[in-house]
């Protein structure tokens, strides 16, 4: 969850590239921060609590420069948010110093904190990163620090000894143009210099590299990597000597500007109308649904499908969630949705003939590659991710893969990405149904010309922006709200809960409307603001009912509704009427004004909107 930084250059300052780098990666975590420097063949650590800005400051007051240095972005895990718990941890001694960075978890720190104690290491901090650095230091000892591509092999032997998922770089004073890293179930990737530079990086995450470099290589999974001035050298799980190829990252460092917004988040609501037309460009132009949409081999696996497990953490369950409904009721193919992380912690049956689907906005998602782990440990080896980044563990993880194209989402509380999943798991219900024999061609024209319209449809929504910044205000002075749904918009209901709670600390919770009765209407009364998806679907009268319930207590209702919904204005009753009804789409409509609304009341409520107290975008712990 954390953000790493690596850089070596022969004759230029890193320190701008760090900073700039940490800046990129702060939706990461933003706990704390910090950098090491090579100086002369001693290191200098800086640190700070808060955000990057913090140690801007700091690095700009002491004139830090360097050739040759690591830095991260912090999202607290072991240890609370104080100077001692931040990044680069430092492990000296007998003329040599180590500084190491980390993203991820030491899942066994805990008894290499025993035995380094007992070999004289202090620990200053309460993190189970500090392990890696006195690990180093010691290995380094071992081998006889002073001799080249010493730390490259001391970081070799300590990956050995590490359990969990980590992404680290580190640094010693004793190759001080050198840094080294190593990856394990966590993302790292390394940069080259742009037109032959004597210049290489290390990153978890392409935007931290764009003012240097789009020429990259993505790390496997055992990796160690040493870098310099001069080159890269990379080694395999076992050792090995391996190259990985180079690439050109096709993302643009104009995607990453707030440009006329406020604020990501905002920026990235109103993007959903473009992001949506990117998602679905390949059938926007053409009549026929085919399956190579998913990878070429999708022919072969969808017709061995027979069910649909889903895989899924917060917003991607929703989204699971409501596909759940699409693929039963047009693919007709029995689907279960699941917590990735509760799922491999339960014995479940697996079932010949079973199509995993992972949803996932980063594709490092912990507890969803891990949840796919188990599932294909259990034998079930048709894999399909959906997903928004190309280069990700996840998609490297399957055998289909359907990239989103949502572009670069930095607000940690989704939006765009998760309505372009609803459309790519849309689309994955119809290529199922076609290639089962269940979809006429009738219907596929139909379907597809919604779904065509939908980015329309979409930008057509975002004009109520103003109504919802209205009902904020009544909001903001909550501290709970109930949202109700039915069908497949009980987890657009869950989402706009989600999203409520995630930026505006306001305590958000969904229900199934027909549940109310069973328990949440004691709950109701003139203080409870009550928020109700309102589709004009079969589900309406049943939903109509729910809230007579609601304003017989005295409960104040705020409804976004479809035309011809007959829900009248009232003094208890504030509705918004969407333009149209996108059918089996309109979930996708349904939840932007939810969107809107906990935008506008984190932003009378004076939140962070982009960075949420104790959270971070991509989240790479389990």
């Amino acid at each position: 969850m954390c953000g790493i930084l690596g850089a070596s250059s022969a004759d230029r300052d890193m320190v701008p590239h760090l900073l700039e780098g940490l800046k990129r990666l702060e939706y990461r975590g933003y706990d704390s921060a910090g950098m090491a420097c090579s100086e002369g063949g001693a290191l200098r650590r800086l640190r700070a609590v808060g955000r990057v800005s913090q140690l801007e400051r700091r690095a700009q007051q002491e004139g830090t420069r360097t050739h040759c240095g690591i830095a991260h972005t912090r999202w607290a895990t072991h240890g609370g948010v104080t100077e001692d718990n931040a990044h680069p941890h430092l492990s000296e001694g007998k003329g040599v110093a180590v500084c190491v960075v980390h993203n991820g978890i030491i899942e066994n720190h805990q008894s290499l904190r025993e035995e380094l104690l007992a070999q004289g290491y202090a620990f200053i901090s309460q993190t189970d990163t500090e392990v890696v650095a006195h690990l180093l230091h010691r290995a380094l000892a071992d081998l006889g620090a002073k001799r080249r591509g010493a730390l490259f092999e001391a970081m070799q032997t300590v990956v050995q000894n590490l359990s969990g998922a980590f992404a680290l770089a580190a640094l010693a004073s004793t190759e001080p143009s050198v840094v080294v890293g190593a990856r394990h179930g966590a993302p790292l990737l390394v940069g080259y210099g742009a037109d032959g530079a004597a210049e290489h990086f290390l990153a978890s995450d392409t935007s931290a590299l764009l003012q240097s470099t789009r020429r990259l290589s993505y790390l496997e999974d055992g990796d160690v990597v040493e870098i310099r001035p001069e080159g890269v050298r990379i080694s395999d799980a076992a050792g090995q000597t391996r190259p990985r190829a180079i690439v050109e990252s096709q993302l643009q460092a104009h995607e990453l500007d707030l440009g006329a917004y406020q604020h990501y988040m905002q920026k990235e609501i109103h993007e959903q109308p473009a992001a949506l037309a990117n998602t679905i460009e390949m059938v926007s132009a053409g009549s026929v649904l085919v399956p190579e949409l998913f990878g070429h081999a999708a022919v072969e696996v969808f017709a061995r499908t027979r069910q649909i497990l889903i895989l899924a953490c917060g917003t991607s369950f929703h989204a699971g969630s409501v596909a759940r409904h699409w693929l039963e009721s047009i693919a007709r193919i029995p689907t279960n949705v699941e917590i990735a992380s509760e799922y491999r912690y339960r014995r479940s049956v697996p079932l010949d003939g079973t199509l995993v689907i992972t949803v996932s906005q980063s594709g490092e998602t912990a507890d969803t590659l891990a949840a796919l782990r188990h599932a294909q440990s259990l034998g079930m080896g048709e894999s399909l991710s959906v997903c928004n980044v190309a280069e990700s563990s996840l998609i490297r993880a399957s055998r289909l893969r359907f990239l989103t194209r949502a572009g670069p989402e930095i607000g940690v509380a989704s939006t765009k990405a998760f309505t372009t999943q609803l459309a790519a798991l849309f689309l994955l219900g119809l290529v199922l149904a076609k290639a089962a024999g269940r979809l006429s061609k009738r219907d596929e024209e139909a379907y597809l010309t919604q779904l065509r319209h939908l980015p329309a449809a979409v930008h057509d929504v975002l004009g109520c922006e103003q109504r919802i910044r209205e009902w904020s205000e009544h909001f903001a002075a909550r501290d709970h709200a109930l949202f109700l749904g039915r069908g497949l918009h009980y987890p657009i209901a869950m989402e706009g809960a989600l999203k409520l709670k995630e930026i505006s600390y306001i305590h958000g919770e969904a229900y199934a409307a027909g549940e109310l009765k069973h328990g949440p209407l004691a709950l109701v009364d003139a203080s409870m603001p009550v928020v109700a998806v309102a589709p004009n679907d079969a589900l309406l009268s049943k939903l109509l009912s729910n809230l007579e319930e609601v304003r017989a207590r005295g409960g104040q209702l705020f409804v976004i509704a479809d035309r011809n919904t007959r829900i009248t204005p009232a003094h208890d009753v504030h509705v918004i009427t969407l333009a149209e009804h996108a059918g089996p789409l309109s979930p996708i409509l349904h939840v932007v004004p939810l969107q809107l609304l906990a935008y506008h009341t984190a932003l009378a409520r004076g939140t962070d909107v982009d960075k949420p107290r104790n959270l971070a975008k991509s989240v790479t712990v389990e």
